[in-house]
């Protein structure tokens, strides 16, 4: 079968499409900017590339079917003249993974407002671990797998991240109804994706469709101290597990503490010590990623499972070792007066809990947040305070410019000023720049001798900041 993909070169559409060519499909894909590092990997797979969206080079190349991406919107002249020209069917990526590369094989679905890309890592690499020969899909740059996508064995699991975000521009469900979980991670719920939601009963809702869908013989793991996943239906059809801190959790996460040598825990199961973790990972919030994605892999590998014992006949993974995922909480540049992190965190609770165990962990540096306002809600004014107030967890908050504002209406958009007014009454020293650049001008000439970590929050670039003051800050004696 001939696949053609429009929008190849986002991180899910171009591992699909690699997917899709190690299966033995011709593929080929389209883009605005065919760009690194995607472009290198769909060229090294041997993926067709065609710069731009003309209509012609695509229906040339004969496909069989397309694939329209997520970011691709009506006027895109191949979504044009593909609905105009009614030759070929066309589907959302959600629809062509669960169809196609998930299928019958048992799926592993981590879904929740954060923490999904490091689960599904965690929970792949556990797989792996314990001879499972999983197939899976990351939406980020895993550190402890070969890549963010393999196909597995047949008939193994499937771990992929459940997104709430809508399928497509025609296809407005969320993304992980296509994905049909046999083991359903739910880490948290949240308000986000103000773009598509109205508000927290709306997401939820699309979450309670999600559970809705999970079989009588599948399990439903969900975090035990979140009041809003507690709020949802109760799926009566299929087996619950709580995970997390309370003494109610089935999985319970104990004796937490962090120090600048890592953090350590142990897993109780309804109070029997399951195992101890020691590991480099940052947070509570990783301690309880790893959580789930232990649980889920004892789960994965039992046919007749024991739901007051499940970890009798298991083998169980060992995290010791894990790195994570590439942009959440990597470290660019370690010296013994500096430090610089990268971070894709773009919600107000992700980025206090990040900035509250880098405090933990760094605790004699002083600590400077560069946040770029960029994802679709955090460019408006929903989370303007609540984002002020996480970062002022740090000592000094550095404001970046705000991602195609012009597209956002005045009374809508994020107001970088007022927040800076609500930072420094909270006693901490505050700047907002107009461009990024600015930030990295202030940032190099205004930092000095005294030990300093700097973490850059952004689903994006940052315009190259991160890069450029990491290297500033290699060469800097």
């Amino acid at each position: 079968m001939r696949v053609f993909f429009i929008g190849v070169c986002g991180t899910a559409m171009g591992n699909a499409a690699v997917m899709l060519k190690k299966l033995g499909h011709d593929v080929a894909g389209s883009d605005a900017g065919v760009y690194p590092p995607m472009s290198d990997v769909l060229f090294a797979a041997g993926i067709d590339l065609f710069e731009g969206f003309e209509a012609d080079p695509m229906f040339d190349w004969k496909p069989d079917r397309v694939v329209v991406g997520n970011a691709v919107s009506r006027g895109n002249p191949q979504v044009e003249r593909l609905l105009s020209a009614r030759e070929i069917p066309f589907l959302s990526l959600p629809q062509l993974i669960g169809e196609d590369l998930i299928g019958s094989r048992p799926s592993l679905v981590v879904a929740g407002t954060h923490g999904k890309t490091t689960t599904t890592t965690l929970a792949a690499y556990a797989l792996e671990q314990v001879g499972a020969c999983p197939g899976y899909l990351v939406g980020g740059v895993p550190l402890d797998l070969a890549s963010g996508n393999e196909l597995g064995g047949d008939g193994s699991p499937f771990v992929i991240e459940g997104d709430e975000y809508d399928s497509a521009f025609f296809d407005k469900r969320s993304k992980f109804i296509h994905y049909r979980p046999h083991i359903l991670v739910l880490n948290n719920l949240e308000f986000d994706h103000g773009d598509i939601f109205r508000d927290l009963a709306d997401v939820s809702r699309s979450f309670s469709h999600l559970l809705r869908i999970v079989p009588s013989d599948g399990y439903v793991l969900f975090n035990g101290d979140d009041p809003n996943l507690l709020a949802l239906p109760r799926a009566s059809w299929t087996t619950l597990f709580s995970v997390g801190e309370g003494k109610n959790n089935d999985l319970r996460i104990a004796d937490f503490e962090e120090d600048k040598d890592g953090s350590r825990f142990r897993l109780l199961w309804h109070g029997d010590e399951i195992q101890v973790v020691e590991w480099a990972m940052p947070g509570l919030f990783n301690a309880r990623n790893l959580a789930m994605a232990f649980f889920s892999t004892v789960l994965a590998q039992s046919e007749n499972l024991d739901p007051e014992d499940p970890f009798s006949a298991a083998s169980l993974p060992d995290f010791s070792a894990c790195q994570g995922v590439k942009r959440r909480q990597e470290i660019l540049v370690e010296k013994d007066s500096r430090v610089i992190l990268s971070d894709f965190g773009h919600h107000p609770t992700a980025i206090e809990g990040t900035l509250q165990a880098l405090r933990a962990r760094w605790p004699d540096h002083r600590i400077v947040a560069c946040f770029e306002p960029r994802s679709n809600t955090a460019v408006t004014n929903v989370f303007q305070d609540r984002f002020a107030d996480a970062l002022s967890c740090a000592d000094v908050v550095l404001l970046g410019a705000v991602h195609r504002a012009e597209k956002i209406p005045v009374d809508k958009r994020i107001n970088t000023g007022v927040m800076i007014r609500r930072i420094g009454d909270a006693g901490r020293e505050g700047h907002a720049f107009a461009q990024n650049e600015e930030l990295a001008d202030h940032l190099e000439s205004k930092l000095d001798d005294r030990r300093t970590l700097v973490i850059f929050f952004s689903n994006g670039s940052f315009d190259g900041v991160m890069d450029r003051f990491a290297e500033f800050s290699r060469t800097d004696r």
